[in-house]
């Protein structure tokens, strides 16, 4: 089955939650009509990202689902034959999480909260409580990792070992000491190549552009086949972009259990599954 994967490289405005969501239903337009089935989008693109206190993080997250933005990607995606997976400041009780919605013309589907949080997000998110789901599309299995999250790859592994053909990645991925090569990479492009080779799986990372607090966001959306290597992407450092790639769940799958390269098959699952601590579903 051919798939049409859209990463939506975005600019969040902080704490401007109506121009977000009216940014991410053109973009959500934009990518079905071209086709595609599945958009994915950055972290907390409904929200921005560098909140300066818990309180502004506060007044900003919803209810997933049931809040303003989740209410409208349904009706969006419903409208649209889309599936949507999206980073979003998820409010429960007196918590919030660094969230992603999972989202499709049939309804809700679920939300894959970060369990990996960074630096000063310790200090206004709770930690995931959710574990590594795997949520069934009618197109294929699809897994959630949120920025850092992408730093283990335990995780990108436990997701391929619960069967996911696809794993969307909605990043924050900022600037820092040689971030960006001369090719215009970044070491999150890089290792969506390792994991998708690594793993056989199909890997959407969609970060965004812009400026908050000091902080520069320089785009570099990629996505990655089965055997590692590009098929769009990086997206450009400085604009809003939607990258397109046509995938073939079944040559995806094929490439996990008929490839002379068999790095899922051939774990010595006896010497570190333990240590490890996972196990196939």
């Amino acid at each position: 089955m051919t798939v049409k994967i859209a990463a939506a490289q975005m600019n969040p405005q902080i704490g401007n939650l109506e121009a977000n969501l009216k940014n991410t239903l053109r973009l959500i337009d934009e990518a079905a009509d071209h086709g595609a089935n599945l958009i994915v989008f950055p972290e907390l693109c409904n929200t921005g990202y560098a909140f300066e206190s818990p309180q502004e993080l506060a007044a900003a997250a919803e209810p997933v689902p049931g809040g303003l933005t989740t209410e409208a990607w349904l009706e969006k995606a419903k409208q649209k034959n889309i599936y949507i997976a999206a980073g979003i400041a998820e409010k429960e009780g007196p918590y919030i999480y660094n969230s992603a919605a999972i989202i499709g013309p049939e309804g809700f589907i679920g939300t894959y909260r970060k369990n990996h949080l960074w630096y000063n997000e310790k200090l206004i998110f709770q930690p995931g409580n959710l574990g590594f789901p795997i949520f069934d599309l009618p197109f294929g299995r699809l897994g959630i990792q949120i920025c850092y999250d992408f730093f283990f790859m335990e995780g990108t592994r436990i997701l391929a070992l619960k069967g996911a053909d696809i794993i969307a990645v909605p990043t924050n991925w900022s600037t820092g000491s040689k971030a960006w090569d001369e090719r215009g990479y970044c070491m999150g492009d890089y290792r969506a190549m390792v994991n998708s080779n690594a793993n056989k799986v199909y890997i959407a990372c969609c970060n965004r552009i812009g400026e908050e607090q000091g902080i520069s966001f320089k785009g570099g959306s990629i996505i990655t086949g089965p055997d590692g290597w590009p098929l769009a992407g990086p997206a450009a450092q400085d604009s809003e972009v939607i990258l397109y790639a046509d995938i073939d769940i079944m040559e995806g799958r094929k490439a996990r259990l008929l490839n002379l390269d068999e790095s899922i098959k051939d774990r010595r699952e006896d010497l570190y599954d333990k240590l490890l601590g996972y196990k196939r579903e």
